[in-house]
């Protein structure tokens, strides 16, 4: 066996235990996902315009942190520029906090690219884990589903942008969610997991 083959086999091995030792983690976080994720789909338009002012907020706190600590650290490095970038942030977010309906427009467009980032990741992270439990289809039904989502919003854009933030990440969550749970009931009974 060659040794790049075996230090595969042993991260295989090492991940698989660890995952089989967490698993109760693993189930837990998925039934979390799934609740919140039902919850978006069943009120699509209030988690749009909620996610949209809570990233808003997120900007406009991260910024007046980001203000504050530059503004004690007077020898740093670039810390003008740094100052900037922290002003914009608050700008931004103040922005789509009081102005969340233009705000989607644009949260719509990041959705759409992350939502192809997370299913083309899932799908190769899905291929990688058919070597540690039988139920690694689900990781790569995720992806295929994220894929499937982006192209959704994209050719209903602008008009989807009303719900899809709120629908589309509520679907996403469920079914990540449902690939965590899956995955932690077949990894502890996994014969290669087992004592």
């Amino acid at each position: 066996m060659k040794a790049d083959d075996l230090s595969q086999q042993t991260l295989r091995e090492t991940i698989a235990n660890v995952i089989a030792a967490h698993w109760k983690l693993f189930l837990l976080q998925g039934i979390v996902m799934c609740a919140l994720g039902l919850a978006a789909v069943a009120l699509p338009y209030v988690w749009t315009l909620a996610i949209d002012i809570a990233i808003g907020w997120l900007f406009c706190v991260g910024g007046v942190v980001r203000v504050v600590s530059l503004l004690q650290a007077r020898k740093l490095a670039g810390r003008w520029w740094a100052l900037l970038g922290a002003v914009a942030a608050i700008a931004i977010g103040v922005l789509l906090a009081l102005r969340p309906l233009e705000g989607v427009l644009a949260l719509t467009l990041v959705l759409i690219a992350l939502f192809l980032v997370e299913g083309v990741s899932a799908i190769f992270a899905a291929l990688d884990w058919r070597h540690h439990a039988s139920n690694w289809g689900w990781l790569l039904l995720s992806g295929i589903i994220d894929l499937v989502l982006a192209a959704l919003i994209w050719l209903g854009w602008p008009a989807t942008a009303a719900w899809a933030i709120g629908l589309l990440t509520g679907v996403n969550l469920f079914f990540l969610g449902l690939s965590l749970v899956m995955l932690a009931i077949a990894v502890p009974s996994s014969p290669k997991t087992r004592a």
